[in-house]
């Protein structure tokens, strides 16, 4: 197949954009910005469909290097009026996190010349349900592609290079015991759980090592208390981040041991990531090192506290992984959620000459060569 090249207006990547964050697509309900975006990336230059987990699949070039970007396209809930400023900047959820790092990646794939789909093929893939523990799109996609080189689209500021992310535990605690009168000798049901979740702060504590990246997070997520006047009954969710030395499986060990003598109290574990980092010399990180440059930036490589779906590709994957993507990932999840297309459109260019420095560098490699 002879493919087109060249690069699109600025007009249409932010027609892109837009568009995207124009349909609102909670995790769970990406079906109408799926067909939008299968619909662009068709008139675009890509083959294009939405696979069964859902997703908005985009393929262009016909390359042996395989180059999968993906991107997630649902959202949290909160409805934020989509607006275009008069400063250009477009308000609305999802425009930080993560459409406009999705956008990115399809804009900059369609702007591809000649030389850069001939060396490899790209894959755009925009993964639903990334919001939620079920990574649906992430999952899916990881069994359907052996890519060379792996870009995950989350927001990074045009200048910034995502190295890692740390694992994901959620801890579900109920406590459940016969009624009594609260003058009486004791603990109640709430009480054994507070106990439970002191203890697990104690333990994340101790279980931290030096800087954030290496530091045991525990938030309170749900928490509450009831009584029919028969039973109590406790329940609580706790959320934790964990870095690289503390594995899920581990977690779950160490915290099973630490609450096994509230004999009330039980455990359900969900949500299991493991923490994942990657070097700054990979081919795609010296790539858009320099490409950043070129465009008047200085490259900052960054480590992010929370989890994406670089954790759940990563084990799948065993290829040089990195995230990047236009915005403030501080505006994630805010009502304030807003991406300023300036931004947008020099995260376009940084990435497709990144992309192009990069597969055509790997094609030169030997084991390449040859079959270009």
């Amino acid at each position: 197949m002879t493919e087109r090249g060249g690069a699109i207006t600025e007009a249409a990547a932010r027609d892109l954009i837009v568009g995207a964050v124009s349909r609102a697509s909670v995790s769970g309900q990406e079906a109408e910005v799926a067909d939008f975006l299968r619909g662009w990336m068709a008139a675009h230059g890509f083959a294009a469909h939405v696979d069964a987990s859902g997703s908005a699949v985009g393929v262009r070039g016909s390359g042996p290097i395989t180059v999968v970007l993906l991107g997630h396209i649902d959202t949290v809930p909160g409805h934020i009026p989509v607006r275009l400023d008069d400063s250009g900047v477009l308000h609305g959820r999802g425009s930080v996190d993560a459409k406009g790092s999705f956008c990115t990646f399809a804009a900059a794939v369609s702007g591809l010349e000649r030389a850069a789909l001939a060396a490899a093929t790209f894959i755009c893939v925009g993964a639903t349900e990334e919001e939620v523990a079920s990574s649906k799109g992430a999952r899916h996609a990881a069994t359907q592609y052996r890519p060379d080189l792996v870009l995950i689209g989350e927001p990074s500021g045009w200048e910034g290079i995502t190295l890692g992310y740390k694992g994901r535990l959620i801890v579900k605690a109920e406590v459940r015991k016969d009624n009594f009168h609260t003058a009486g000798e004791g603990s109640s049901a709430g009480d054994d759980l507070t106990e439970g979740w002191f203890r697990v702060r104690q333990w994340a504590a101790q279980a931290s090592s030096e800087g954030v990246f290496g530091r045991v997070q525990a938030t309170v997520q749900s928490l509450g208390a009831e009584s029919d006047g028969l039973e109590q009954v406790a329940r609580g969710v706790f959320g934790l981040r964990l870095p690289p030395q503390m594995p899920p499986q581990l977690a779950r060990e160490q915290l099973s041991a630490l609450l096994a003598d509230l004999e009330s109290l039980t455990l359900d574990f969900a949500g299991d990531e493991t923490a994942v980092r990657y070097g700054r010399d990979s081919p795609m990180a010296r790539a858009l090192r320099v490409a950043i440059r070129q465009c008047g930036g200085t490259p900052v490589f960054k480590l992010k506290t929370g989890t994406s779906d670089m954790n759940v590709v990563a084990p799948h994957w065993s290829v040089p992984t990195l995230a990047y993507g236009p915005g403030d990932s501080s505006l994630d999840h805010t009502p304030q959620e807003r991406l300023d297309l300036a931004e947008y459109d020099t995260a376009v260019q940084v990435l497709r000459t990144a992309l192009t420095q990069a597969v055509l560098k790997q094609a030169a490699l030997p084991g390449h060569a040859d079959e270009t």
